[in-house]
């Protein structure tokens, strides 16, 4: 699997998010003591890129997040530098810092530390549209605006405000906004917690290319 790098942080993207999960992604590698090289491969990325992610030089993509956290047995909240006790069982609106990387924006939306992570994510049009997914666990998602492109396999879904999706992550699956302003969403997916690489990824699957558009 092939992950597209990304470029330097980007200037909507707050300097201290990028500052806080480039040693964190240090530290968590070296915790489940992997070499960049072992990491890497394990995340689908090149040891070089993943070398700039802890330097700081690139900003992962929550997909990066997402395949970092399960290659270190951790959550992408820990990624982001924040602890078990950092939010208690209610999350208020007004503690939802937005999170920005590889183009998406992301609120968290339940607790750190759990065997689920709950986002509000909005995925601009375009953005990560080459991607199919496949890893153990299950992922749920809810469209709260502008509409989706589902691939779920060989089949496509149109979803709309309202519609919603609960799916096997072993099925090769691909999340696209259908219009030029986006879309936005309720996600949820869980999270294998362990250190193993090879029991927390899928098999790595050959990018799907979009057709002009941006869709499937």
């Amino acid at each position: 699997m092939t992950s597209p790098e990304t470029g330097p942080p980007s200037p909507d993207a707050p300097a201290d998010a990028v500052s806080v999960v480039a040693p964190q992604l240090r530290a968590l590698r070296r915790r489940a003591a992997l070499t960049l090289e072992t990491a890497a491969g394990a995340a689908g990325l090149s040891p070089a890129h993943l070398s700039r992610l802890e330097t700081g030089q690139r900003q992962p993509s929550l997909p990066m997040l997402l395949s970092l956290a399960r290659v270190y047995g951790t959550t992408v909240s820990e990624l982001l530098g924040e602890t078990a006790a950092d939010r208690d069982a209610v999350v208020r609106a007004d503690a939802m810092e937005p999170t920005f990387a590889g183009g998406w924006t992301y609120w968290q939306a339940g607790g750190a530390g759990r065997g689920m992570q709950a986002l509000r994510v909005r995925v601009p049009h375009g953005s990560q549209g080459d991607i199919v997914r496949v890893h153990p666990g299950e992922e749920w998602l809810y469209v709260l605006r502008g509409r989706l492109r589902l691939r779920l396999g060989d089949t496509v879904h149109p979803l709309g405000p309202g519609d919603g999706a609960h799916f096997d992550s072993l099925t090769p699956h691909r999340i696209a906004a259908q219009d030029a302003d986006g879309v936005e969403l309720l996600f949820v997916h869980t999270l294998l917690q362990s250190p193993t690489a090879a029991l927390c990824l899928g098999p790595a699957t050959t990018p799907v290319h979009p057709a002009p558009g941006g869709t499937p």
